[in-house]
């Protein structure tokens, strides 16, 4: 029987109902969803509020969930996706029902386009990160997502402070070309 990841494994444990595999799953993922979130709103506070919506959703939709694939993150990047679009709607309907001037900088439409780079993003992030070997995923999850500071990473990792930072920098490089791939395709 293949290995499953950390994704499929909290994935499967928190459609059982388990709440603190579900945290883990959040801890992952939060900022990516926030950053995309953050993409379509270009608002700190709806895209904040839309992340905390996505991971709504996606509790209540997990015991449904088939993965595919080794992360959750594209799925979660499409709920975030819908959830924006909803905002946007909110947004504009709340402004034309008021004597406020509308803001001319709002998209008409969360573009097609912009949905496929932002899922073909997701999704070649997750991709590189699963090509990571231990340590570096490690030093990446908690330095990127759970916001540990390069000490702190290496006290929990028991590596030494310049082991987190060289990792991290190489991680860092490597995403971006993986974001430049989808962004140039």
């Amino acid at each position: 029987m293949p290995v499953q990841t950390s994704d499929q494994k909290w994935a499967a444990q928190a459609a059982a109902g388990d709440e603190s595999a579900f945290r883990e799953l959040y801890r992952a993922h939060v900022r990516p969803v926030y950053w995309i979130a953050q993409g379509i709103l270009a608002s700190p506070a709806d895209a904040e509020d839309v992340t905390q919506e996505t991971f709504v959703v996606a509790w209540r939709k997990l015991p449904t969930l088939e993965l595919q694939g080794e992360s959750i993150l594209p799925w979660l990047a499409t709920i975030c996706r819908f959830q924006a679009a909803n905002r946007l709607r909110h947004r504009r309907r709340d402004q034309a029902h008021t004597a406020e001037a509308i803001d001319e900088n709002l998209p008409d439409t969360v573009s097609v386009e912009e949905q496929v780079i932002t899922s073909a993003l997701a999704a070649r992030i997750a991709a590189e990160v699963g090509t990571l070997n231990d340590l570096d995923r490690e030093i990446f999850r908690l330095c990127a997502s759970e916001g540990y500071a390069y000490q702190a990473a290496a006290e929990e990792l028991g590596v030494s402070h310049a082991v987190v930072r060289n990792r991290l920098s190489r991680v860092r490089t490597r995403l971006r070309g993986a974001v430049k791939e989808v962004r140039d395709a």
